[in-house]
């Protein structure tokens, strides 16, 4: 027995909520995550929130999977299909990078200096709230898409508070006496910080874009 297309757009609706909430955790568990690591080393706690972002990461490619699939056999959301999966993608990238980030961290293990690590928290803390900004700003936009422009400046803010950061990060240990190579893979990390940010970014560049259709 065929699902009704109502009965189908409330579970789409169910599919892609949960998917906002997998990326919410993913935020908080990659803030809390790197924050750990960097005043502790890579421990038992680290290796947790590794495979709890590791965990959302793949249900996040399930339910994008399964969403664009609905979308297109049930043939939902005509006029908007090409602007949700476009979302849809913005949201997997944002969890492919974060898992990213941490498997790095995971690998390489860097030494990070006592001096940059209040710094290195709060970049990771304003790159985690621009993800969480575009979580709230999708919300929006499949609720009421006239709200969402409410929250989408707040994205640009905090991947421009992350970039900041990641300058004065950069700045501090290149003015050290470490040496260059640790400067470097340290720099690598700071830089897979401000990508994140850089990723929702994008993400709330779309979303303008997309909230504005939806509105006219």
């Amino acid at each position: 027995l065929k699902i009704s297309p109502f009965r189908t757009t409330k579970v789409l609706r169910t599919h892609i909520d949960e998917l906002l909430d997998v990326v919410s955790s993913a935020a908080l568990a990659y803030k809390h995550g790197m924050s750990h690591a960097v005043r502790c080393g890579w421990d038992d706690d680290a290796e947790e929130k590794y495979q709890q972002i590791s965990a959302f990461e793949t249900r996040g490619d399930r339910l994008h999977d399964t969403i664009g699939q609905t979308l297109y056999t049930e043939m939902l959301l005509p006029d908007t299909s090409g602007d949700v999966l476009g979302l849809l993608g913005s949201l997997d990238r944002l969890l492919d990078d974060m898992e990213h980030a941490f498997v790095v961290m995971r690998i390489e293990r860097p030494e990070i200096p006592a001096y940059v690590r209040e710094k290195w928290q709060e970049c990771v803390s304003l790159a985690a709230d621009s993800v969480e900004q575009v979580v709230t700003a999708a919300r929006c936009y499949f609720r009421d898409p006239r709200t969402a422009r409410d929250h989408i400046h707040k994205i640009h803010f905090y991947e421009k508070e992350t970039q900041q950061t990641a300058y004065q990060i950069m700045e501090q240990l290149f003015q050290s006496d470490l040496p260059l190579e640790h400067k470097i893979q340290i720099r690598g990390h700071v830089w897979l910080i401000h990508q994140l940010a850089d990723l929702a970014d994008d993400a709330g560049d779309a979303l303008a874009i997309y909230a504005v259709k939806r509105s006219v």
